[in-house]
């Protein structure tokens, strides 16, 4: 499978390595999906609801990714599913999962600099809109250097909330024992808040509802398959990235909801202001929730970051496989689709409409259709794999492959049924119905679309 398609129009720098490949993995998930939305998932489906419902979604993305740890090994292409979709599922289907992820990953960039914009609020009564914006410029030069400096920039941002999260983890946790003072006492509160009003006060339908939420804020794991063909050696990082990634994921974010859920109350939980930093502030730790706060910031620009970077790989590849203006495919000297990258920052602007309606309203508007559009890319890996793994078998052994997804196809269908369930779920929510009012109709479009250019699905 051709990595470029198009002579003399510039090459891609396997520059990246496997502790590049983790820590851009880790540093597009968190981000607002933790630090934010974590605080509507408690509001939501209760604190053990929550819990719970991160819980599951942890085992959804590892499923997921071991589907797709063996396409790509097999098949290190940037592009990824998309090109998997293509070619084994249909070739509609591939065009429909790479416009779904670029509208995933440029509206996350939306959200991101919304939420950027709202922590800065804490500091400077400007409007939201306006810190987005500089945020997003800020964003777009990291990008435009090199994939080396990105790589290095991603780093260094993870290794910071990464940091941060292990201090909240350890503070949280002695809070919760009566080891640090919490709301001026040194009173244990162990896990006595995750069922204060009930296990589930708005019923288990809510926690199936959030699990869209959820999901989105695993989003960012699939990077791994994206930047596969930019890795030096993608049979070694690849798998091993997907096994540290994982592993490190369900600690921080089931032990981080646990304990964030078993300290803050449902009745103020929310998105309007972020968890982790009313929890510091009832510590009192001097200047605590401002470090948070910063650190936050830090952490969701590390998020748009690699959301940058994904949109513009996946635009790119649509270029590649024909399915776009040529043009786009162009990359400069220093290994950048710059034209790709144009016209993902068109997620930029959709944080901007914050000026003209309620901030948080539009934040889990642009959540809900991020978080659709990622699960419908999610439910095409396993499908792929499936079907991958029957051509594979006609002319090779199970043996041959160097990354194989355990308990095929088992573990692939009990995935896609996973996905299914979140995606419907979401009918029973009213502030993120938004996904399913724009997602479904999207698909429609562009498999119509796809259809009506090249007389085929």
């Amino acid at each position: 499978m051709q990595n470029h398609n198009f002579k003399d129009q510039g090459k891609f720098q396997r520059k990246m390595t496997s502790r590049h490949l983790f820590m851009l993995s880790l540093g597009g998930v968190i981000g607002t999906g933790l630090f934010l939305s974590s605080g509507y998932t408690i509001a939501q489906a209760g604190p053990l609801g929550a819990v719970l419902s991160y819980l599951v979604g942890a085992v959804v993305v590892y499923l997921v990714m071991l589907s797709l740890g063996e396409l790509a090994v097999a098949m290190p292409v940037t592009g990824s599913f998309h090109t998997y979709a293509t070619k084994f599922i249909s070739p509609g289907t591939g065009f429909t999962v790479a416009w779904l992820y670029w509208i995933c990953w440029t509206v996350a960039l939306g959200t991101e600099f919304l939420a950027a914009g709202m922590l800065v609020e804490r500091w400077i009564a400007i409007p939201a809109w306006i810190s987005a914006a500089f945020f997003a410029l800020v964003v777009f030069v990291i990008n435009a250097l090199s994939v080396r400096s990105f790589a290095e920039t991603e780093s260094f941002f993870s290794s910071i909330k990464v940091l941060a999260i292990v201090v909240f983890i350890v503070l949280g946790l002695g809070a919760m024992f009566g080891l640090v003072s919490f709301n001026g006492h040194h009173e244990p509160v162990l896990f006595k808040n995750l069922t204060a009003q009930g296990a589930f006060p708005k019923g288990f339908i809510a926690v199936i509802s959030v699990m869209l939420n959820v999901n989105y804020a695993f989003s960012g794991t699939e990077l791994i398959g994206i930047a596969a063909g930019e890795t030096d050696n993608p049979k070694v990082a690849v798998p091993r990235a997907i096994k540290t990634t994982i592993g490190r994921l369900v600690i921080f974010f089931v032990l981080t909801i646990l304990v964030l859920a078993s300290l803050l109350p449902m009745k103020e939980a929310g998105v309007t202001d972020a968890p982790f930093v009313l929890v510091f502030d009832k510590m009192g730790i001097p200047y605590a929730g401002d470090i948070m706060n910063f650190v936050i910031l830090t952490a969701i620009l590390s998020a748009g970051n690699s959301g940058l970077y994904a949109s513009s790989r996946m635009l790119w590849s649509l270029a590649n496989e024909g399915m776009l203006d040529k043009r786009v495919v162009k990359i400069n000297k220093h290994g950048v689709p710059m034209r790709a990258m144009l016209l993902s920052m068109i997620g930029a602007g959709l944080s901007l409409f914050a000026g003209f309606y309620p901030k948080s309203t539009v934040y889990l508007a642009l959540v809900s259709i991020a978080g659709f559009a990622v699960v419908a890319v999610w439910l095409s890996i396993p499908i792929s794999q499936i079907n991958f793994r029957k051509i594979w078998l006609k002319d090779h052994k199970e043996s041959d492959l160097d990354y194989k997804t355990p308990f095929n196809p088992v573990l692939p269908y009990i995935t896609i049924i996973l996905l299914v369930i979140s995606i419907v779920g979401i009918a029973w929510d009213k502030d993120q119905r938004a996904g399913l009012y724009f997602g479904l109709p999207f698909v429609a479009v562009c498999y119509l679309y796809h259809y009506w250019r090249y007389k085929k699905f």
